[in-house]
This record gives structure tokens, C-alpha cells and sequence, in this order.
């Protein structure tokens, strides 16, 4: 009978955990809503603190309705940030990805990492043109960090260093055209989201940098022709290149993984 139970509890357990990670992701979503709602604002405006319609504050003392699914002010039932469910399907996906990615624990654990901050910088990105360096700088620290571990763990400094001179290269890449090309170039933001997908993509090689780069852009080629011939953007528009270089950075690592 022991025998028995023990063999009836371990997959009951199993079957529970992706159930448990998926209520543990869900509990950040008050912090991801209230990110997008604080920093979706033009370029030179301050951050948001309340309602735009009402001036009722905005904040974690009293989450619900606002920084919830419904994404509503509780006073004057305006729109809150991000449209419902935006950021939690966006967060179900920076949950699944690492799951099929594969890999060492640690280097998982990164990209989950890049992956949760990436939903509000995305969403951001594409509500207000901006990637704002409180959220920048924390994902690629962090991402950075963890590759580290995961050194540190299992294959040696080899990848750690590849990983770093990826993330580098990629971001002084994006810095650079800024330099030179102004507007027309990446923005600055963009530089720091790629020091974060850089170290990602180039821990598993060169190769899949080039990969991860050149899916980013064709993403972004593809959704810019669509929206110039639904005349949603014009010639002369800008196009934020941070959630195409998200959504190529994720697919890359999930297709070699393969």
C-alpha cells in the first residue's frame, strides 16, 4: 500500500506544478499593469500616479479594478494602462517560452527572467514609443546575473563570455545607429533591451544571434508593410522595434531548441 501511494501522489504532484506556476506568474500581474500604466506616457511627460479622467491614485494598496484584468479606474470606470487581458495573455506566453526553450535550469531562468520584464517594456514600447531605463536595466542585469549562474553550474566561462560580447555587440550595435542615423536609427532603449537579448541569444552561439537579429527584423519589415497598407502608419512613421525584437529573440531560442 505504501508502495502504492507513493506511486499515486508523484504525478498528482507533477500534474499540480504547472497549475502553481501558472497562479505564482498570475500574481505579479498588479506590478506588470502598474508598470505599463506608470511609464505608457509620451516622452518628457512624468510618470503616472492616477487616472487620467479623474485623477483617482493608481497603486498596489488598492489594485482592483485598475491594475486588474478589467483594467478600469474604480471611480470613473476609465481605461487603466494596458487594454484587459493584454498583459496577462502577454505574461501566459513570457511563461511558456522558457518551458519549450530547454536548456540548464539557471540560463532558463534568465530568459524567464528578460521574458516578464519584456511584457511590460513591449507594451509600453508599442502604447508610447519608450523603454524606459527602470525597466531596461533591470532585465538585462538581471538576465545577465543568471547566465552567470548558470556558468557557474555547467559549462564554463566559454558561453558566459560569448553571451556577454553578443549582448554587447548587439546593444552597441542599436547605440551606434542612434549616433549616426538620429530618429532614423534604434533608439537607445532599444540598445538596452539588446543588451539583454545579445546575451540570450548569444549563449547558445553566434549563429543563433545572427538568427534571433534577422527574425526580429523581418518581424518588424512584415508588420510594417501591413500597416502601411492598411494606412494605419505612413512612410514617414516610426515603428517601435522592441516587441519584434522580443517576439524574435523567444521564437529564435524556441526553435533551436527543437
Amino acid at each position: 500500500m505504501t508502495a502504492e501511494r507513493v506511486r499515486r501522489t508523484g504525478p498528482v504532484a507533477d500534474a499540480r506544478r504547472p497549475s502553481a506556476r501558472l497562479v505564482a506568474a498570475l500574481t505579479v500581474v498588479p506590478l506588470l499593469r502598474l508598470a505599463v500604466a506608470r511609464y505608457a506616457v509620451p516622452q518628457g511627460c512624468p510618470d503616472r500616479t492616477a487616472c487620467d479622467g479623474c485623477g483617482a491614485p493608481i497603486g498596489l494598496d488598492r489594485p482592483l479594478p485598475a491594475l486588474g484584468p478589467a483594467a478600469r479606474c474604480p471611480v470613473c470606470r476609465a481605461r487603466v494602462g494596458a487594454a484587459p487581458a493584454v498583459v496577462e495573455a502577454a505574461l501566459l506566453l513570457a511563461v511558456a517560452v522558457p518551458v519549450f526553450a530547454g536548456g540548464a535550469p539557471a540560463a532558463r531562468l534568465a530568459l524567464a527572467w528578460w521574458l516578464v520584464w519584456a511584457v511590460p517594456m513591449t507594451i509600453v514600447d508599442a502604447m508610447a514609443h519608450r523603454l524606459p531605463d527602470r525597466l531596461t536595466w533591470p532585465s538585462a542585469a538581471g538576465a545577465w546575473t543568471l547566465l552567470g549562474v548558470a556558468a557557474l553550474a555547467g559549462p564554463g566561462a566559454d558561453p558566459l563570455v560569448r553571451a556577454a560580447l553578443a549582448g554587447l555587440a548587439l546593444g552597441g550595435g542599436f547605440a551606434a545607429t542612434t549616433l549616426l542615423f538620429g530618429r532614423r536609427g534604434f533608439g537607445l532603449g532599444d540598445a538596452k533591451l539588446a543588451l539583454g537579448a545579445g546575451a540570450l541569444l548569444g549563449w547558445l552561439g553566434w549563429p543563433v544571434l545572427v538568427a534571433g537579429l534577422v527574425l526580429a527584423l523581418v518581424l518588424a519589415g512584415l508588420a510594417g508593410v501591413v500597416l502601411l497598407a492598411a494606412r494605419r502608419v505612413r512612410w514617414s512613421g516610426h515603428l517601435p522595434f522592441g516587441p519584434f525584437l522580443v517576439l524574435g529573440t523567444a521564437a529564435t531560442l524556441m526553435l533551436v531548441s527543437v
